[in-house]
Order: C-alpha cells, then structure tokens, then sequence
C-alpha cells in the first residue's frame, strides 16, 4: 500500500491554560529551541523517566497498564494538554491533544506504546527489571553500576545507560516528547503543527484492539499526518527515517504419521516417519541460497532503480552484521541487507516430534509439527502466501485435512497434513510510504535543519509494528521516527537506553514540532 494521501483539517480550536497558549496561539513563530535548551529540558525530565519506569508495564497484566495510563495522562495535563483515556476491557489506551488548533496546518498524529514485554527477573543483572539503574561500560567493556543520583547531576555522560524494562521500548520517546514541549515552553517557541497523540497499551501483545478502538474515536483522532515514535534507530546511530514495515502472518504446518507414537523396532521401516517427512517437506520450499521455491511467492514485488539506489545508501556493515549474527553468509534473497527486506519471508520459527535428550524414546513419533510465520511486504497480501503455500503442499502429493484425520482419511491417504492460521490483523499488515510523498520531503527537512545532514532512509523494515491498523482506519500517511539505540536490548533482559540518544531524541522531536508543513491547504 503506497500511502500518500492526505485528510481534511481538524478544525477544532479549543482553549487551556497560558502554557498552552505560549505554545500555540501565535502565527509567527519564535525560534526553535537551541540545542542548549533542548538538553536542559532532557536532563530536567530524567527524574520523571525513572519515575515512571519504575512501575510495572507488562501489556497482559491490567493493573499494570492502568497505572502507566495514569501516570503519563497526569504528564500530559502538567503540559497543558487535554486529555481523555481511551477504554479497551481495563487496558485503557491515552489520548492527548495540544488546544489550540490553527486553521492552515496539518494535524499530526504521535503515536508510541506504554505497554512492555514480560521480564524473568532471574536473567537481569540488576536487583529487579522495575528499579532503573544507571550503568556505564569500564574499560573492559563490562556494564558497571553507578549511583543513580548521578543520573541527576549537572553533566550526565551521553554514554552512560540507563537500564530497566522499557527503558527503551517505548517509555524513551514518549518522555522525549515531554520534554521536548518543555522546551518549546522555556524558548517561547510554538509548534507549527498542530498535535495530537495516542498511547498504545498493547502493542506488545500486537495491537488486538488498536483499530477497535481507534474505530470508536474515529473524530477525536482524526489527523493529516501520523509519525509513529517506535523501533530502534540504524545501526550507525545516525537520525533515521523508516518508510515501511512488514506484516505478518503465522501458521501451524502438522504431518501425520501413525495413530500414536509407535516402536521404533517394530515399526520402523514400515511406518513411515512424520519427522523425516516433514523435513522434506520444509527443504521443498527454500532453496540452497534462502530463496522460496513456492510458485509465485516473490511475484508481486518489483524493484526498480530508484529504490535500490535508497538501500545502498543506507550504511549497513554487513561484515559487522554477518559477525554479530554468527553466521559466514547471508541468504540470497536480494543483494544486500535492505532489499532482503523488500521481500516476504517463510521462516520455520519452531520444530517438535517427539522428545529429545533424557526424555527421547525409541519411537516412530505420531506427528510432527512446524509453526510458521510469514512476513510480508505491501506487495505481498498474506491470504494470498497462504494460498500459495497450501497450493505447493497439495503439489507436494499431500492431502490436507482440518483436525485431526478420521479412520477413512487415514486409509485413504499416505501423506496426511493440516495447515491451520488465525485471520490476519490490520495490526500486522504490511504499509509503506512514498520517500517522495510531502511527509517525507517535511520530515527530512527538519531533519536537515537539526542535524545538518540527510537521515539515513530505511523504505522498509523488517519488524512489524501496528501501523497497519491506523492508516487503515485513518488513511493517512505515516513515517517511523525511531530514536533510541539499536543496542538497546528491547523485548530481552538487560534493556536499556543510552542517555545521548535520550538527548538527541529531543532535540529531533522539538525539530519536528517547529518544521512547518508547506504546503498544506485544508480540504
């Protein structure tokens, strides 16, 4: 889906306090805040970070989720915004808008998520996942603890970490964008758009209910333009601009072999093996290089110059890459990281027949089993790879059946298999915005003017994060604006956030603010 469309202007002027009117009542706009008083404002709101950090945010858990909604509601209100919590069965998402809104610029929708993965606590190296704690790296490349009252000191170093669960994924860039509207307010300046967010409270459950919910809202959030504020920065640290994403979809591949697991001295050699079977049904559908052999897969995508030209400029270090993955070669999908990216994957994300190591047994197993997912790419719809792959199943001279096979199935057939999906989300469908299209040319301007130099420019990531579901509902263009450290461990023990990524965050999100948007003409 090639997004590039735009909405009519929300045109709603509502009234706050005198913070409020600071920051959104003029037209001629004062400057944008220096990077003095971006990194003052930083420093000034490290307190509040590992204030809320310290609250549990595991998504499953409700009470979790109402803690965090209320604590950052009060954040927002503190600034000046209005704000409303956005009910979905005891996870209350958080919606917050600047009053003020002016006729003439775009309303842009910031989207983040104050949900986070669960923690085993046992696998940190710290005393809980839920205290921050402040770290930096010694001469022998090991984490050391420092006090965390130096985290509040007049000169933090920009290297030092703080380390918590969510410390990155995603409480970072909700608290930079606090601090960058402190900021705006201690510089005098005002935005030159008019803004608006929304706080996810399951995205890391995949957003089940984020288009419900946006469904039910569909005035409050109506919007021209959406910048998400997720995901880990390039590997380089250098600014980043993500274009796209992929979706997903995710199957259960069984193969069944004998009623129930059976000796494997009586039987072998006579009763076929759903193990064996299954590898070769799986080796049937990527080549030696890593590439589908499922007719029809790659179809849909094409790639013309222009588009590889963007992926080689991005500055991968492949070497580095391969090194850090432990592997001696890439796949060859595309020729280089990027453009692998461009395409949709078949990944056998798990195995199981049978047991292994003390509990093995000398058996020929009942059935063998491989969970599947399927990333995809705007090109590619996922009923569609669904599709083919059951089509290359049947090929391969299996009848597929759903369940378990009856007695006449098993009689009939000698090569039994069920192929089993859930429906795909909007949540986890694959988008994808022009790099030419106005946001882009908007947010790599402001990216210019804050750092002098073009962002590196990524058209399509390989993870998945819901954007899918709001320019779905919204349908309005979206850019990833990613600001914390691609090392930052998120979703794994030890997660953490580097304090200059922290800084610069800020001084992005305060770029943005005060680009305006030209030219934008309501419809």
């Amino acid at each position: 889906m090639n997004i590039i469309s735009r909405r009519s202007l929300h045109a709603a002027c509502l009234v706050s306090g005198a913070a409020v009117a600071m920051l959104a009542s003029s037209s001629l706009f004062a400057a944008a805040p220096t990077s003095a008083q971006t990194t003052t404002a930083a420093k000034a709101t490290f307190k509040e970070w590992a204030e809320v950090l310290a609250i549990p945010n595991d998504s499953v858990v409700a009470a979790d989720i109402q803690r965090n909604t209320a604590w950052f509601e009060q954040a927002f209100q503190r600034r000046g915004f209005r704000t409303q919590q956005l009910a979905n069965d005891g996870r209350p998402m958080l919606f917050a808008e600047l009053p003020g809104n002016q006729a003439g610029k775009p309303t842009v929708l910031f989207y983040a998520h104050l949900d986070g993965q669960a923690v085993t606590p046992s696998e940190w190296q710290q005393e809980s996942p839920w205290k921050p704690t402040l770290k930096q790296r010694n001469a022998a490349g090991q984490w050391e603890t420092l006090p965390i009252d130096q985290l509040y000191g007049a000169n933090p170093n920009p290297e030092w970490r703080l380390f918590g669960r969510a410390s990155a994924d995603d409480k970072a860039p909700i608290m930079m964008m606090l601090a960058a509207f402190d900021a705006l307010k201690a510089s005098g300046a005002a935005p030159a758009v008019n803004v608006k967010i929304i706080l996810d409270s399951e995205e890391e459950k995949g957003s089940p209910s984020l288009g419900k919910v946006i469904g039910e809202h569909q005035a409050l959030l109506k919007s021209d333009l959406l910048v998400v504020l997720d995901g880990p920065m390039h590997a380089s640290n250098l600014p980043t601009l993500v274009f796209g994403n992929r979706g997903v979809a995710q199957a259960t591949l069984k193969v069944f072999g004998p009623r129930q697991d059976s000796h494997s001295g009586h039987y072998g050699n006579y009763a076929a093996n759903p193990a064996q079977t299954m590898a070769r049904l799986l080796a049937s559908m990527k080549d030696d290089d890593g590439r589908v052999t499922v007719a029809g897969y790659y179809d849909a995508v094409k790639l013309d110059e222009e588009s590889r030209r963007i992926m080689r400029a991005v500055p991968d270090d492949e070497v580095a890459l391969r090194k850090r993955l432990g592997i001696a070669q890439a796949e060859k999908v595309g020729q280089n990281y990027q453009e692998a990216m461009q395409y949709p994957t078949l990944n056998v994300r798990g195995l199981q027949s049978a047991d292994v190591g003390a509990k093995a047994r000398t058996i020929v197993p009942g059935v063998a089993i491989a969970e599947l997912d399927l990333r995809t790419v705007p090109e590619t719809d996922p009923q569609v790879l669904l599709g083919l792959l059951k089509a290359h199943i049947e090929k391969q001279g299996f009848h597929l059946v759903k369940g378990e096979p009856t007695d006449d199935e098993r009689a009939r057939y000698g090569k039994l298999a069920s192929l089993d999906y859930a429906q795909v989300s909007a949540s986890s469908m694959a988008v994808r915005t022009d790099l030419a299209s106005p946001i882009g040319k908007w947010l790599r301007s402001s990216f210019n003017k804050t750092y002098g130099k073009e962002p590196v420019q990524i058209r399509m990531m390989g993870g998945t994060v819901p954007t899918g579901a709001m320019v779905g509902a919204l349908k309005i263009p979206f850019v990833i604006v990613p600001l914390v450290n691609a090392d930052n461990n998120q979703h794994s023990a030890n997660e953490n956030m580097r304090l200059g990524n922290y800084i610069d965050g800020v001084r992005t999100l305060t770029g943005i603010l005060t680009e305006p948007f030209e030219p934008f003409q309501a419809r």
